[in-house]
């Protein structure tokens, strides 16, 4: 029989976040029970909850998702009560296209099953870790290491992997010259993980007003993309872009930045089409793309490197009773970098 377990939903579009339940399968033969410790708030969360992209009501947010395992199915082979571990974006995918085999399930050819807002093989709505426990298939779970606190790292599944992904994808490392534009969740996980690839590591943001954090997170350069001598100044000078912000930006000027051969990435989802001109990629041979998170072989291997490097996200947790200020306060850019929900607090 289904367990009912605490959670904070979303009931429409326009109402905040209240305290209601959320029904969890028992174990199957291959699932494990989570007992969640900590969730951490994603912009994504915030998208869903208010309608900006299609959502099904009544809704569970939540896809940075760390605890304790409390049970596992019969068959279960990779975790065992009492493991530190954690879920990401995803739950289940087909296991069976090219994209699953190659252990990218984000890319599933019939598309992956989100952790929240989607189906599940039994074709009820799944619901993510705004709540106290999850069941999810051992395949999707990942072990969090010892050596990183667990509120430190709810945020690694989503804007760790997200990061790491391209970062690693794209090559990062000695003697490439990486951007991140924009200093926020996903940013300063960006500045973190480039510099500990070794990578000569430059920020750009619209002032100067986080300059020391991200110096202190490991960027060799700072710039503000409000100052024209920013574009000028740093013309053809980069291998790698990789722009976590939702807002519209001018992507000619930034694609004006990178060296022959240099790719921009696109992790931030704009609200409105891109639009630039061909000649931005034909001059230098450049390249313009997209990433979504990792596959759980990739997140597995990014919090292992995480842990290897004393990396984790900054963060400030919070009781449940505050996550509709929290949304509030993400709109406003007003963390730093990063809201994570004690779970215990529901």
């Amino acid at each position: 029989m289904p367990t009912t377990v605490k959670a904070y939903v979303a009931s429409s579009p326009t109402s905040e976040l209240t305290p209601g339940t959320v029904e969890r399968r028992d174990p199957g033969d291959f699932d494990v029970q989570i007992s969640i410790k900590y969730t951490g708030i994603c912009h994504s969360d915030i998208h869903a909850a208010r309608g900006d992209w299609a959502s099904n009501y009544p809704l569970v947010v939540g896809h940075e998702i760390v605890g304790v395992v409390e049970a596992v199915g019969p068959k279960v082979t990779r975790h065992s009560v009492g493991d530190r571990v954690g879920v990401g974006c995803f739950v289940d995918s087909c296991r069976e296209c090219v994209n699953c085999r190659a252990g990218e399930e984000q890319y599933c050819l019939q598309g992956a099953t989100s952790t929240y807002n989607s189906f599940g093989r039994d074709g009820l709505p799944t619901a993510g870790g705004y709540s106290t426990s999850i069941v999810v298939d051992e395949n999707y779970v990942v072990r969090i290491p010892d050596g990183i606190p667990l509120p430190d790292a709810a945020p690694l599944l989503c804007a760790g992997i997200t990061m790491y992904a391209p970062l690693r994808n794209w090559k990062a490392g000695p003697g490439k010259r990486v951007a991140i534009i924009g200093m926020g969740g996903l940013g300063h996980m960006g500045v973190k993980i480039a510099a500990a690839l070794g990578a000569e590591v430059t920020v750009l943001s619209q002032s100067l007003k986080k300059q020391e954090d991200a110096v202190r997170l490991g960027a060799n350069s700072y710039y503000a993309t409000s100052e024209p001598a920013t574009f000028e100044y740093l013309k053809g000078q980069l291998d790698l872009i990789i722009n976590t912000v939702s807002a519209d930006i001018d992507v000619d000027a930034y694609l004006s930045l990178l060296a022959l051969d240099g790719t921009m990435v696109l992790v931030g989802l704009p609200s409105k089409p891109l639009s630039q001109r061909a000649w931005s990629l034909v001059e230098f041979r450049r390249n313009l793309s997209g990433s979504r998170m990792g596959g759980i072989r990739q997140t597995q291997e990014m919090l292992d490197f995480c842990a290897t490097h004393g990396l984790g996200a900054d963060v400030e947790v919070i009781h449940a009773s505050q996550i509709n200020e929290a949304f509030e306060r993400v709109l406003a850019s007003d963390v730093r970098y990063r809201f994570v929900i004690d779970a215990t607090t529901f």
